[in-house]
């Protein structure tokens, strides 16, 4: 990858200028590894290399070896090409990823195959490792996966072999996504937007993800989180022409202007947009949405399908849609569709009597976010099954309140955490 590889040091020794820890020992050194990778192996355990260098980093400083000398529960997450990902408990009780060179993958077999030079192509496969630890490093963001520390370590007959500690994060399973609210949806997709945004204008310049997939993010306390970063490149495209500048898709290709000073202007940010359009836009965005946000965010979706916006344009109309709805300004055209009185009870709670519907936080029942009482009234009067509801004291991301729609309200229980309402007769 052109402008980086320059900057980057060999994987070993560590470099002292790449992190900001002094004089760190020589087995500190560490990045990220979370589950971006699918399994693609029978899971195995993981076996730490026996000797760990003394010393740990100071107060203040990162995860280093020392962290690594009494973690449990290691469990083998998965691999791709390079590199294996664990899971491991640290001594306090944090869980966190590990990610190291795949000694049995397809990099390192291949190479030494046809080399027969094995820690050579060790470095070989850790440089890619290395870099992706640098950019965690340099590219922090929340929705960059956090680097919590590495470690230069001996294993077999390999010295200083590079483990990365991050934080965990689960693999982004899409035919679970499209079953989920739409709320927790967009959040994914506003991450995704701001973290656009951020490589768009980091300090590196503008960052574009040539391997951009579902398994590249993770997705941590349901925040989307870019993991796999060894294939990002930092410099854009030269050309002499326009022609030079083709912007190419599976479904279509996109041509974009050459700068006066031969660079393809804003083709990192545009590859960006358009893959963030066709894996996670398209199918996350507009689907269930509230019915006076659909406009909206169907122009939200064309315009990233079109690339007539960039990333700027993108997040604003994004981070539109999410005031509108955490204000409730997306219900100020809609009104109670109908005259029915509920009554309330304080304090109280329908344990039984539940429903399905779709989409809802709870496989079992229906249970959906409203942002006042009454939107949960239309939401009741709008499903014909529904006879009461019950507000629970909790809120999702956006603050909005969870809500148990029911069938009836033959038994009511004492809740001090709870209130129901329930439809008044006649």
């Amino acid at each position: 990858n052109p402008g980086l590889s320059q900057e980057l040091p060999p994987p070993a020794p560590p470099a002292r200028g790449a992190f900001p820890a002094p004089n760190p020992p020589r087995g500190p050194r560490s990045q990220e590894g979370s589950p971006p990778e699918p399994v693609t192996r029978r899971p195995r355990p993981f076996i730490f290399p026996p000797r760990f260098p003394a010393g740990s980093p100071g107060p203040g400083q990162r995860l280093g070896c020392a962290a690594l000398r009494n973690v449990s529960g290691a469990q083998y997450v998965g691999s791709g090409y390079t590199k294996a990902v664990y899971r491991v408990r640290l001594p306090g009780g944090a869980a966190v990823a590990l990610k190291a060179v795949d000694f049995s993958g397809h990099d390192l077999g291949s190479c030494v195959r046809e080399f027969g030079v094995r820690r050579g192509c060790y470095r070989l496969a850790a440089h890619k490792l290395l870099k992706e630890m640098v950019l965690l490093e340099r590219l922090r963001h929340p929705n960059v996966l956090q680097l919590y520390g590495y470690c230069y370590q001996d294993s077999e007959d390999i010295p200083d072999t590079l483990t990365t500690i991050t934080e965990l994060g689960a693999p982004v399973e899409m035919i679970q996504l499209l079953q989920t609210s739409w709320e927790d949806r967009f959040r994914i997709c506003l991450s995704l937007g701001r973290l656009l945004h951020h490589l768009a204008h980091s300090p590196l310049g503008s960052v574009t993800l040539l391997d951009f997939r579902p398994r590249q993010f993770v997705l941590v306390d349901g925040e989307l989180k870019v993991t796999d970063l060894d294939d990002a490149r930092v410099e854009e495209t030269p050309c002499a022409a326009s022609a030079d500048c083709i912007l190419e898709f599976p479904a279509r290709n996109f041509t974009l202007p050459c700068s006066a000073q031969g660079w393809c202007e804003g083709m990192n940010e545009k590859r960006n947009l358009y893959n963030a359009y066709r894996f996670f836009f398209t199918y996350l965005l507009p689907h269930s949405a509230p019915p006076s946000l659909r406009p909206l965010l169907d122009s939200i979706v064309n315009a990233t399908g079109e690339l007539t916006w960039g990333v700027d344009e993108t997040l604003a109309q994004l981070e539109k849609v999410l005031h509108l709805y955490r204000s409730g300004q997306y219900l100020q055209n809609f009104t109670a569709s109908s005259s029915a009185e509920y009554q309330r009870i304080p304090d109280s709670a329908i344990p039984q009597e539940d429903y399905r519907c779709w989409p809802s936080y709870h496989h079992g029942s229906c249970l959906l976010s409203v942002f006042n009482l009454a939107e949960a009234v239309d939401v009741c009067e709008s499903h014909a099954q529904c006879r009461a509801f019950v507000v629970t004291n909790q809120t999702t991301w956006t603050g909005r309140q969870l809500v148990f729609f029911k069938t009836g309200w033959s038994q009511v229980v004492p809740d001090p955490n709870k209130t129901t309402y329930v439809k008044a007769s006649g």
